[in-house]
């Protein structure tokens, strides 16, 4: 039986059905994994936690173990679906190139690595330590993507391509972030106490580094391959080993706009 979600989740799930359905008619080869991922569940909840258990992998008890895992917590906290919904809308907003949100369920590896990290997130939080950092072991394992239980993750993050993506212990990131492939976010590796704190709307191009307690004011954006040892200021550039502030972003919206150009 579904669940009681919200309108947005039953919005993206008509589309994402309808999707299914016209990809299951076109490609005929392709029919019992559109029935398996998509057609045979009744809402996004039960969609995700299949999808989730297939990408995370494992052998059959560990697939069914994650897969009701996940369903038990999209019943009991039906805000993850809605989350998961934000975090849907992220690439059809951002991504030019992304045909439609079926395709996000199916190929964006980095959007189902949120929503098992979100899961495993929420284990932590309720004192299961070892089971979450079972589950983020089993993620980083298949999808390359390595966000650890304990970071606190706010809903619309963008995650573009995914692969070494690396978000170490207590880091917070605000809504509406987007980063690209081998991003870093960390504790400084001299053991300087604190973790980043990364604010609304930033982007992190492919390649940055955040170490240490710094934070990333809102709307600021990290140029490609910088490393980043000290705080920047909102709606500020900064790019280079180590990163120097450029200046202000001609763009006020970096993470929404996905524009990596540097003023």
């Amino acid at each position: 039986m579904g669940l009681a979600l919200p309108a947005a989740s039953h919005s993206f799930w008509d589309t994402i059905h309808r999707e299914a359905i016209a990809v299951a008619a076109a490609e005929p080869v392709l029919a019992p994994w559109m029935h398996e991922a998509i057609l045979n569940h009744d809402d996004l909840a039960g969609a995700l936690a299949q999808l989730i258990a297939v990408a995370v992998g494992g052998n059959s008890d560990e697939k069914n173990l994650t897969r009701r895992l996940a369903e038990r917590a999209y019943r009991e906290d039906p805000a993850l679906i809605e989350i998961a919904a934000r975090d849907l809308r992220a690439p059809l907003d951002r991504d030019p190139a992304c045909p439609g949100a079926l395709h996000v369920l199916l190929h964006f590896k980095g959007y189902i690595a949120l929503q098992a990290t979100r899961i495993s997130h929420r284990l932590w939080e309720s004192g299961r330590t070892e089971f979450a950092r079972e589950l983020h072991g089993r993620i980083t394992q298949a999808l390359h993507v390595s966000i650890h239980p304990s970071v606190t993750i706010g809903s619309g993050l963008f995650i573009d391509h995914g692969t070494g993506i690396t978000i170490g212990e207590g880091v917070t990131i605000g809504d509406d972030v987007s980063m690209l492939q081998e991003v870093t976010v960390s504790r400084s590796p001299e053991g300087e106490a604190g973790a980043p704190w990364i604010g609304r709307g930033v982007l992190l191009s492919a390649g940055a580094m955040v170490l240490g307690n710094v934070d990333i004011g809102d709307f600021a954006k990290i140029g490609a391959g910088s490393l980043v040892l000290a705080s920047v200021p909102s709606g500020t550039t900064a790019v280079g080993v180590p990163a120097r502030l450029v200046s202000r972003a001609p763009d006020p919206r970096p993470a929404l706009n996905m524009d990596q150009s540097l003023p």
